[in-house]
């Protein structure tokens, strides 16, 4: 499998980044897409994705979506007020959905793996997300796999390693394999005026903690909050 190449949809957050390490029995991840859709802790995640890259030795590009911020109007934008959520559910999800989003990635990575002959695009999709969020799920991942069957000629195969495990897995599996967690940014908020890497309010600062509880090394929670 080593002959096939990756490329990696990278947030910079907890599963885009384990998902590296995870997708390497199946190809060597070469390129990483970080995306700038107004999201308003952009400038962070960048840098978190490009130190990740460079530790990886991945090729790193920036995907400007200024239409996105155009038309997102909700906490997760830079118009938003700070993220702060009692609970994570259906509600919590609308309250951060993007239109589109990883369909978009999705797409515009293929049209990459199109032009540059990669035969996988690697994205952090879980079981957690996906009991709120529609797109982490097998069937939104199956779907997207035959659409590319129609409109690439390369027909690049849609990876999600970490589809089948809960986020405290996520972190398990991360440990064994000595990821970089401390690399990663996993806060909607942006508080790069804060002492603070995380703020642990937003929706996914609360699931990362609540991980992190459920984890072989609950002492982590001292590198992010």
């Amino acid at each position: 499998m080593m002959n096939k190449k990756g490329i990696v949809l990278l947030s910079g957050g907890l599963d885009s980044l384990v998902s590296i390490s995870a997708a390497s029995d199946f190809c060597k991840v070469e390129l990483a897409l970080t995306f700038n859709y107004g999201q308003r802790a952009f400038v962070e995640e960048k840098e978190a994705a490009a130190k990740i890259a460079r530790h990886y030795s991945l090729e790193h590009k920036v995907i400007e979506l200024g239409f996105l911020a155009d038309i997102t109007k909700n906490a997760l934008s830079v118009d938003g007020a700070d993220l702060d959520f009692e609970n994570l559910d259906e509600n919590s999800a609308k309250a951060v959905w993007v239109p589109n989003r990883n369909g978009l990635f999705l797409n515009i990575a293929a049209s990459y793996a199109d032009s540059l002959d990669f035969d996988y695009i690697i994205i952090g999709a879980n079981k957690e997300e996906a009991q709120t969020f529609p797109d982490n799920g097998s069937e939104f991942l199956n779907r997207a796999d035959a659409l590319f069957e129609y409109s690439t000629m390369k027909q690049p195969k849609v990876l999600a390693p970490l589809k089948d495990m809960e986020k405290y897995e996520i972190i398990n599996f991360a440990l064994k394999k000595d990821v970089p967690l401390e690399y990663l940014k996993s806060c909607y908020n942006s508080i790069s005026n804060s002492n603070v890497k995380h703020c642990g309010k937003c929706e996914s600062c609360k699931r990362l903690r609540s991980a992190i509880l459920k984890s072989v090394n609950k002492d982590l929670l001292k590198l992010f909050f």
